[in-house]
């Protein structure tokens, strides 16, 4: 009896719209992100104690401000600071995910819960991968900091998110 059976593609899923342009560019920017902290975190150093460049120029302009900071203030500063983009982008770019693949896209406070975890896992694996570096040091510090940056800005875009979606007109 041919034909009782529905024939193999009656079964496939439909494919998902494609990205639009505003999440193909969040992406490429998250990509070139990660890139970014990748080479700054995993580049091997060479073996000195001077602190960077970066640093004592920061510190000789802070300090000529009157502002009161120290090295390792600073480095914590920019262990946080490092981390805030993959909060700011990862929640949009998972929540743009989730509804593409699902038709909705996932919470915005889980959606942050997820990234910050993500942020988290990342900066295990790099403190853990810097173990095996020359002139690299992984320090349990560095993984709170920068799992900190991550929460800090996965708030920031979910607050942004409530409020850009608050002012939006309902429609219907």
């Amino acid at each position: 009896m041919e034909g009782a059976w529905p024939s193999r593609g009656s079964r496939r899923r439909p494919h998902p719209p494609p990205y639009p342009a505003g999440m193909r560019l969040l992406t490429w920017t998250f990509a070139a992100y990660l890139a970014a902290v990748l080479v700054v975190t995993l580049w091997p150093s060479p073996q000195s104690t001077d602190a960077p460049g970066w640093a004592t120029a920061t510190l000789d302009f802070l300090q000529s401000l009157g502002i009161p900071i120290t090295l390792p203030v600073l480095e914590a500063l920019a262990n946080v600071v490092m981390f805030g983009p993959f909060g700011v982008l990862g929640v949009p770019l998972l929540r743009g995910a989730t509804a593409r693949r699902r038709g909705a896209p996932l919470g915005v406070w889980h959606a942050a819960a997820v990234v910050t975890l993500a942020g988290c896992a990342l900066s295990v694996a790099i403190e853990l991968t810097q173990n095996l570096l020359p002139g690299r040091v992984p320090t349990v510090q560095d993984v709170v900091l920068n799992t900190a940056g991550a929460l800090l800005g996965a708030a920031l875009a979910a607050v942004l998110v409530l409020t850009v979606g608050a002012r939006r007109p309902v429609t219907g």
